[in-house]
């Protein structure tokens, strides 16, 4: 079971992190944002997950060196905005046929 929960929440984590990245920030601080709100990432999925959206152009990134320990920050880019609303609109449309396919189906007998 744990597989398939695992399956189901790899998906929600870039929706997650376009929006919270929508203020910057950093790998660390994201993990404690995500997992504060009830969405549990594992660093070794974050980091490589941060790099391959900034890469693919849906997040920017910039570091901050003006603390003894440089940190990347990464912030939501116009592309990424775009990419988030296409997938919070699929996530509106999938809640709710899951809902109705969920839902207990009509007594044939009552129709």
């Amino acid at each position: 079971m744990a597989l398939h929960r695992q399956e189901l929440r790899r998906g929600t984590l870039v929706v997650a992190c376009l929006i919270v990245l929508r203020r910057p920030g950093y790998g660390y601080g994201l993990l404690e944002q995500l997992a504060d709100r009830g969405v549990v990432a594992d660093a070794n999925t974050l980091y490589p997950l941060l790099r391959r959206l900034e890469k693919q152009g849906f997040l920017r990134s910039e570091w901050d060196t003006a603390e003894s320990r440089p940190r990347k920050f990464y912030r939501t880019s116009t592309d990424g905005e775009r990419l988030l609303a296409l997938l919070l609109q699929d996530w509106r449309d999938l809640d709710r046929a899951l809902t109705d396919l969920a839902a207990p189906a009509a007594d044939p007998q009552e129709e």
